[in-house]
């Protein structure tokens, strides 16, 4: 199989992810359940997890790591923190459903700093305009999940500390791809999944804390046992319940791989592949390819449609041929809103795995559905 679906989950995971989850679950017990070797050794692997990430991400203290299930209970926890209900919400016009839903599940009242794709200028200029006065949070998402345009978020962020407006970031296309200096940025949270760019498996996240959060839920965390409320201090404010510690253990070694290999390497080997995918699709008259003229403002990911067919169809044309994609709006309409695809796309997002002659594999089964619908159409007229 061709896997180019990334932005969904890395399937490839390093080696070392499988095997730390599988010695995990016969050696790691509860963090803060108990003084035995398998909870001390459980205790030990989830604070070696937290300072890996503190390191990679810029977190003065990995007590500000929390551990989440995915980026969209990490983003549940930092938006019902900062947003209350009739709270003005200031959002970009590429965020996934897992802004979009917490807002509207609250009543906040959501405005839309909408710009075009890959304008990085009239991205500012929209924040701008939309951060007045009474704006309670600001909600900036990284990376578009649908287009993989990288938005200014470091110069949305200088607007956001000038006027003392508290903003959440959504790293879940960033983290792993992109630098993220957690001090610089100065966010209040940074939301991000633990399955995608950072090659752990699915069922964890990470929400960086730049202030204690509400929790989103209450219940035991293996300390303060007499407090009927959550303890006041991070991580375990926010970590109610059994960690998953062979999800925790498959993390860390994909945050490894990601220290080792290095963003900016990685990011370079996603660009190629992105380089040549567009160029090759840009030269088929029947393709329609969402990229900017240069690239600089987009990461490994991709959209596109094949004119004549639409999404859902050939992104099914491309699985019988055993390649990977996500067809339809992912999860994010109001990307789709904002650029103008409202039918959908159908989405390529690469990863450290992917080669070239995958690419190239992937440009001929293009060609191959052209083809066909070309024949197709053609004898449906005879």
């Amino acid at each position: 199989m061709i896997y180019f679906d990334n932005a969904a989950t890395t399937l490839i995971k390093p080696e070392n992810v499988r095997r730390a989850m599988y010695s995990a679950i016969g050696k790691l017990a509860s963090p803060g359940r108990g003084g035995h070797s398998a909870a001390m050794a459980a205790a030990e692997k989830a604070y070696e997890c937290r300072n890996v990430a503190a390191k990679l991400f810029g977190v003065p203290e990995p007590e500000r790591v929390v551990f989440t299930m995915n980026a969209t209970h990490a983003l549940n926890i930092a938006i019902k923190t900062l947003a209350h209900k009739n709270d003005r919400v200031v959002i970009s016009g590429y965020e996934h459903n897992s802004v979009l839903r917490p807002l509207n599940a609250i009543d906040a009242q959501v405005c839309v700093a909408a710009s075009p794709l890959f304008d990085e200028d009239a991205a500012v200029y929209a924040f701008n305009e939309a951060l007045k006065t009474g704006t309670k949070l600001a909600v900036i998402n990284y990376v578009s999940n649908v287009f993989g345009y990288i938005l200014p978020v470091e110069r949305i962020a200088e607007l956001c500390k000038a006027r003392e407006i508290p903003f959440i970031i959504d790293a879940s296309q960033g983290a792993g791809v992109l630098e993220i200096d957690f001090q610089r940025l100065g966010a209040d949270f940074i939301a991000m999944p633990g399955h995608k760019g950072l090659y752990g498996p699915q069922g964890t996240g990470i929400l960086l804390c730049g202030r204690s959060g509400e929790p989103l839920i209450e219940g035991g965390s293996g300390s303060d046992s007499r407090l009927p409320t959550m303890p006041e201090y991070l991580p375990d404010r926010l970590e109610a319940g059994t960690h998953n510690m062979p999800g925790i253990a498959g993390l860390l070694e994909g945050m490894n791989f990601v220290s080792r290999l290095g963003e900016k390497r990685i990011f370079r080997h996603e660009r190629e592949l992105l380089a040549e995918a567009v160029k090759q699709m840009r030269e088929l008259d029947e393709v329609e390819v969402y990229s900017g003229e240069n690239m600089q403002r987009q990461s490994g990911v991709l959209s596109f449609n094949i004119k004549g067919l639409d999404c859902q169809s050939a992104a099914a044309k491309l699985a019988a041929r055993d390649v990977a994609v996500r067809a339809g709006l992912h999860c994010s309409p109001l990307a789709h809103k904002t650029a103008g695809t409202e039918q959908g796309t159908v989405r390529i997002s690469f990863s450290a795995f992917n080669t070239r002659r995958e690419v190239l594999q992937f440009i001929g089964e293009i060609k191959s559905i052209i083809h066909a619908t070309r024949c197709n159409r053609g004898n449906s007229m005879i």
